[in-house]
């Protein structure tokens, strides 16, 4: 989850190359824009955990900043089911849900394309000692076999971060066993169509939900640095579904009375007027 200093929509301009000039809605190359993206994941990997670490937990299994655990949700199925199940964690970061897992006993395998958060992830197996396997590789191209899966799950991993997440479906389809669950959580879609700002001042929807221009971040050059891909909720029901996936339920976490974090555009504020978070929950036909 990128957290903007402020309004996307702010242009910000420098004339040192390579640096950030402009953010906003705009049309950029896909394919470059998913390949700055993990760079820039890798590269802010040590900043973003010194940031959020601490809400994250070196070895914790939480959905969204609204703090969801799937110790309450139970969203991947229970435990004693899970401890005779092969888990996929894809997007994983520092693999903070993947370690908790590992900690319950279940055989968890995570995935991350982002060698900084690869290497983030071996430093908190060491400070943790929970060894999670990891892999380095695309949630669209998982070197894993046909079949060999029961769960695969991401928490805000993957999808936003490419313009083809109908393929992190499909080659999560492709691994998982029949019958299989497939679990994520993305950026409700409602929040592209307001400003992202916790507060009161974010209440006011100021583009089009339909509007599905990526939020990007282009350096003097135009060369995209960053970006995140919007899908509204259809898309994202087409998309499963055409990954041979069928949709067994969907959560929209409420904004908990004790949660006074302000995450980025997820607060209390404006968490208790608006959704923040979408999980969804399908299994292979």
């Amino acid at each position: 989850m990128h957290d903007p200093a402020d309004d996307p929509t702010t242009r910000k301009h420098t004339d040192e190359p390579g640096r950030l000039a402009e953010a906003g809605y705009q049309h950029v190359d896909g394919g470059q824009a998913a390949a700055a993206t993990i760079d820039w994941w890798s590269r802010s990997a040590a900043e973003y955990l010194a940031d959020h670490g601490e809400q994250l937990g070196a070895a914790d299994f939480r959905w969204c900043p609204e703090g969801l655990r799937e110790a309450d949700a139970h969203l991947l199925g229970d435990l004693a089911q899970l401890r005779r199940a092969q888990v996929l964690e894809v997007g994983a970061g520092a693999a903070q849900c993947s370690r908790w897992l590992r900690a319950q006993g279940v055989a968890a395998l995570a995935s991350e394309p982002a060698a900084g958060m690869v290497a983030a992830a071996a430093q908190l197996d060491a400070a943790t000692g929970i060894e999670v396997p990891m892999v380095q590789a695309d949630a669209r191209s998982l070197p894993l076999a046909t079949g060999s899966m029961d769960v695969v799950f991401t928490a805000f991993g993957a999808l936003s971060f490419v313009p083809d997440p109908q393929q992190v479906h499909a080659e999560v389809a492709r691994v998982l066993r029949p019958g299989g669950r497939w679990v994520f959580s993305v950026t409700h879609p409602l929040r592209w169509a307001f400003p992202d700002d916790p507060t009161s001042a974010g209440l006011t929807a100021h583009r089009s939900y339909f509007d599905r221009r990526p939020y990007a971040e282009t350096d003097t050059e135009g060369r995209v640095l960053y970006a995140e891909f919007h899908r509204t909720l259809a898309d994202h029901v087409r998309d499963v579904v055409g990954a041979g996936l069928t949709i067994t339920g969907m959560v929209e976490p409420e904004w908990p009375a004790e949660n006074t974090t302000v995450w980025g555009g997820w607060g209390p504020e404006r968490g208790a007027l608006l959704p923040g978070t979408l999980i969804v929950t399908t299994e292979l036909r």
